[in-house]
């Protein structure tokens, strides 16, 4: 399935995070996709389903867009794969901005996906109720533990709705918090830090040369320097695994020389 070339290059960076760095933007994309497909492959086998908690963001919009065309969706088990999100505004489900949305129109309304398979987060209002809904519901259906959490990284340093200097990063114990982002003058419902790093497989997908200073902040930090949420992504017993295209892993190349 996956490129043995690409995978063949996954390192470890230390005890909490593997990178592999895949060549250019379709590239990364291509191993993105067979990535997932490999992992719903092993995750139905093992236990007949596929939990995958999907993210925002462009990159992620493109591996949908993929993982829903031929020849790849043929290869997925859709009446096995269960939807959740990992994070989501609050907007409603028909809103441009909404993560539901994009994913939807990314591709997913296409496939045979089970419509009782398909967990929206609702953000929209009642937030800090629904957020407990949302926890309720991922310990009902899969006892807590997804087999896939996908994420993505701000130019900030965030991921999910994890900002930085925001409440929820302090949460050591609940799955899914409303967290309000004074950055962005709203709140947002996001998986935490526990639910995450509680997961199976843990993946970041960051493209694009914008990325290069903040991923050589948070993949190779300073001593004394800042800790951003996307740092505290990734355990020793399940490595967060970070794959880059050549742009966004320039200066980790030229660190390396």
């Amino acid at each position: 399935m996956i490129d043995s070339n690409c995978k063949g290059r996954i390192q470890s960076l230390d005890d909490r995070k593997n990178i592999v760095i895949c060549g250019d933007k379709d590239k990364t994309i291509e191993f993105s996709v067979d990535h997932w497909v490999e992992l719903s492959r092993q995750s139905i086998r093992d236990r007949g389903k596929f939990a995958v908690a999907l993210s925002g963001g462009s990159t992620p919009k493109a591996i949908y867009q993929k993982l829903c065309t031929s020849p790849i969706k043929e290869k997925i088990q859709w009446k096995n794969v269960l939807l959740f999100f990992g994070d989501e505004r609050s907007v409603a489900p028909t809103s441009a901005e909404s993560n539901y949305h994009m994913a939807m129109e990314a591709g997913f309304k296409n496939v045979p996906l089970l419509k009782q398979n398909i967990f929206r987060m609702q953000a929209e209002k009642n937030i800090k109720k629904m957020a407990k809904d949302y926890e309720g519901l991922i310990k009902e259906e899969i006892d807590g533990i997804f087999d896939l959490v996908m994420l993505g990284m701000g130019d900030d340093g965030h991921t999910a709705s994890l900002f930085p200097n925001t409440q929820a990063l302090k949460e050591e114990s609940a799955l899914v918090i409303e967290n309000e982002v004074p950055q962005k003058k709203t709140w947002r419902m996001t998986l935490t830090l526990p639910c995450i790093n509680h997961a199976r497989n843990i993946a970041f997908y960051v493209i694009g040369e914008s990325k290069k200073e903040m991923v050589k902040k948070v993949l190779l930090p300073l001593p004394g320097s800042d800790t951003y949420p996307s740092q505290l992504i990734g355990t020793k017993e399940t490595k967060a695994l970070w794959i880059l295209d050549d742009q966004a892993a320039l200066l980790l190349k030229t660190s390396s020389k």
